[in-house]
């Protein structure tokens, strides 16, 4: 039973324990070879106390580098949403929980995929009981999720002989929304000309101001407008415009050929810029992504909502026979001159370009303006 457990001791340790030699220790490791041959073979006093510090100073740095790792408390903080191509912050703390012994000569690197990515960290001293904050600009080019399986400490003290690494499991996730982009300035033109950036002027429940009145019975308090009230001295009651004038409903197609891969990478760019396009004028939204449909809602949890979809949406292979969706069908019926339907295509989707004839406008992707 207690062979047992060495052995499971010994696998977590070379699990999250590595070490390895520098060039200095290569040199340090032959010469002390050739100490030992020389002293076994002329039994010379001299040579052995010469090997004997030779083998405890590789024994002290092993000792004095694991120290370093131990009983050491790494924690990150990455923002709920990356956007890609966007650089973002990264904040490690790092905490020595030991009571005596302080860490020397430190540098931290993140595990992504199984392998070690330097971020440009060294720590040269971290007192016991102490802790530190470090950070690091983060990029990633590709939208979906971005997985940091752990932290990997690396140390070369006290004599530069050995590389120490102690890997520790701290699993991060966060979801990468896709590129933002400025839209073509064609496409702002006509989406502002057909009125869709614009509201019509109705009293009903919104945010954007639509007439001042006088109060009267029975009205909310909380409409009151208080800096006209004051100056004319009447109480005065604000009113809203409609919510339901600025609605869009963004529609994406996943089904695309199989050598349509990139303009659907263009597809779902374009699509997230018009999030964001509409989202920065109060719009209520409404997004289709291939057969998910996110219902309308407005405010900042709904556009991250909606990016997620974005970002965690994959393509999936045309089939000339499979049925075009009901929600898509559906979609031309929805276009209302209070209502506007954006169908993004990454590519000339003959079919459903035919049964989406009456949304307010059909964006190809692929078209050179929007690549």
């Amino acid at each position: 039973m207690s062979f047992e457990r060495v052995r499971q001791f010994v696998r977590w340790f070379y699990r999250y324990r590595s070490i390895r030699l520098t060039p200095e220790g290569t040199k340090l490791i032959l010469f002390t070879l050739a100490v030992g041959l020389a002293a076994v073979n002329t039994g010379n006093n001299l040579l052995y106390l010469l090997l004997a510090m030779l083998l405890s100073l590789i024994v002290i740095s092993g000792l004095l580098s694991e120290q370093c790792l131990k009983r050491l408390e790494v924690r990150r903080h990455l923002p709920e949403y990356l956007f890609a191509n966007q650089p973002t912050t990264v904040t490690l703390s790092i905490a020595n929980r030991k009571l005596r012994i302080p860490s020397f000569s430190l540098r931290v690197m993140d595990v992504v995929q199984g392998a070690a990515v330097d971020r440009g960290l060294r720590l040269l001293h971290l007192p016991p009981r102490a802790s530190v904050l470090l950070s690091y600009p983060l990029l990633v080019a590709r939208r979906g999720y971005y997985r940091i399986q752990g932290i990997k400490l690396l140390t070369r003290f006290p004599f530069g002989l050995f590389i120490k690494a102690a890997t520790l499991p701290l699993e991060s996730e966060v979801v990468v929304c896709p590129d933002l982009r400025p839209l073509p300035d064609a496409l702002v033109h006509d989406l502002t000309t057909q009125g869709q950036d614009q509201a019509l002027p109705r009293r009903g429940q919104g945010v954007s101001l639509y007439n001042l009145r006088l109060y009267r019975p029975g009205d909310d308090s909380r409409t009151i407008h208080w800096m006209t009230t004051a100056r004319q001295s009447k109480l005065m009651v604000r009113e809203t415009e409609a919510e339901d004038q600025r609605r869009v409903t963004i529609a994406l197609s996943t089904a695309i050929p199989s050598n349509h891969h990139q303009d659907f990478e263009r597809a779902v760019t374009l699509a997230a810029s018009l999030v964001a396009f509409f989202h920065e004028r109060s719009y209520a939204l409404r997004a289709l992504v291939g057969d998910l449909e996110i219902p309308y809602d407005i405010g900042e949890a709904q556009f991250y909502v909606i990016l997620r979809a974005l970002a965690l949406c994959e393509p999936i292979p045309v089939v000339e026979s499979a049925p075009i969706p009901n929600v898509f069908r559906t979609l031309g019926d929805r276009s209302e001159c209070l209502e506007s339907v954006l169908l993004v295509l990454p590519w000339p989707d003959p079919r459903l370009t035919a049964a989406c004839q009456g949304v307010s406008r059909v964006v190809l992707a692929s078209e050179r303006e929007y690549a």
